[in-house]
């Protein structure tokens, strides 16, 4: 006896695989152990909290062997993504999508070397180069829903030329994901990005697509102010004080900002924020924001960059909800596969968050995992008291349970 939400099946389903009987249930039990299992999640610990329900070695044998495709998983999910997307009431005319770009690392420990893709990369949360996988990844945003959409893991040049791959950069991986987003030509498309994604050929990418950029920009940037050619940071410590600066508030939070409109770098005609947090100080670098949309205003440049921390977000809700960095996988391939997997999982919780909020007060992803574990809770103790009622023997029970062996 194996208690399964009615909202996993029913998902799953609806994506409209083409898998075989063994592999849906392989699948649906992987994303139920996900959301079911508490603390460290590996396979051993999935298994476990979706009743023991296959095997070990043929759960093991689906992510690194069996014939499925991680591209068509893909392209299924995220086009039950945008249906979802396109349905939801508008407060606009067009729809709004904000893509957000960023990169993360699943850090292994530095004894681990038979798991296939780990190499050294840099991690902005230790300021240091760790021993992990590195994926580039895209979340989407639209209309109150906040999806993990796309990823691309990533390999250092050096690793490439080791194991003959095409090696591409962080920005050729986002740029990649750009191009394959599946716009209409009346959507207004946002991509925001930190200061690692802002070159010359992902503006032109975006510009490519009728995309719009927001995005952070280093300071060491050439600008072009009433013909003088100078960094960012040394016209700010040159040529601004208070009284050029504007008040914003946003979100409660109160910026003194300077705005230029011109050439950036190689770049032609855009705006950027000059601003700092509070008040202005003259010996502080200022945080620089870019924007292609010459036609937003400063408190709506700044809002919409503020969408971008929904990825910071879903980073934490992944590995310490989902345990997306916890798995031991020794194929790469099988990690790749894990990966799609806690990619479509975020997809039926967040599916299920936007659900259960229209009933009750504004739901996170924690919020709808742990009711899907209370549930889960209800559903095994009602299948005790019915099958007590019924005299069957309390070992009998514990054996349907996968409680003994």
């Amino acid at each position: 006896m194996v208690c399964v939400h009615v909202a996993i099946v029913k998902f799953i389903l609806s994506l409209q695989l083409g898998f075989n009987k063994p592999q849906i249930r392989h699948l649906i039990s992987i994303v139920n152990g996900i959301i079911l299992c508490e603390g460290c999640k590996n396979l051993s610990t999935i298994r476990e909290a979706a009743g023991k329900e296959r095997h070990l070695s043929s759960t093991t044998r689906f992510l690194n062997e069996s014939p499925w495709s991680v591209n068509h998983l893909q392209k299924q999910r995220m086009g039950l993504i945008m249906q979802s997307i396109r349905k939801q009431p508008r407060n606009r005319g067009k729809l709004i999508v904000y893509l957000l770009l960023d990169d993360t690392s699943c850090k292994k420990e530095s004894t681990t070397r038979r798991m296939e893709g780990l190499d050294f990369h840099y991690s902005h949360e230790n300021g240091k180069s760790v021993w992990s996988h590195c994926i580039v990844t895209m979340h989407v945003v639209s209309e109150g829903q906040s999806f993990a959409w796309d990823y691309r893991p990533y390999f250092r040049e050096k690793y490439c030329e080791d194991h003959r791959l095409t090696f591409k950069s962080k920005n050729e991986l986002a740029m990649e994901m750009i191009e394959a987003f599946p716009a209409d030509e009346a959507d207004c498309i946002y991509v925001l990005a930190d200061s690692w994604y802002t070159s010359r050929d992902l503006l032109d990418a975006c510009n490519a697509r009728g995309f719009h950029v927001i995005a952070a920009v280093k300071s060491n940037r050439t600008i072009c102010p009433t013909g003088i050619r100078t960094s960012m940071s040394d016209f700010a410590a040159t040529y601004i004080d208070n009284a050029d600066l504007r008040s914003v508030t946003v979100e409660n939070k109160r910026y003194r900002v300077y705005a230029y409109e011109g050439p950036l770098a190689d770049t032609e005609n855009v705006r950027v924020l000059l601003s700092w947090e509070g008040k202005f100080d003259a010996n502080a670098c200022p945080f620089c924001i870019v924007c292609t949309d010459l036609s937003l205003d400063l408190v709506t440049i700044l809002s919409y960059y503020r969408i971008r921390w929904h990825i910071e977000t879903g980073y934490r809700y992944f590995k310490e909800l989902l345990g997306f960095d916890q798995y031991q996988l020794l194929s790469f391939k099988g990690i790749n596969r894990y990966w799609a997997i806690q990619f479509l999982t975020q997809n039926l919780l967040e599916l299920q968050r936007m659900t259960w909020s229209k009933s009750s007060a504004k739901l996170t992803l924690g919020d709808v995992v742990r009711r899907f574990r209370h549930e889960h809770k209800g559903q095994m103790l009602l299948y005790v008291f019915e099958q007590a009622m019924q005299k069957k023997p309390l070992f009998d029970i514990l054996r349907d349970l996968k409680m003994i062996s």
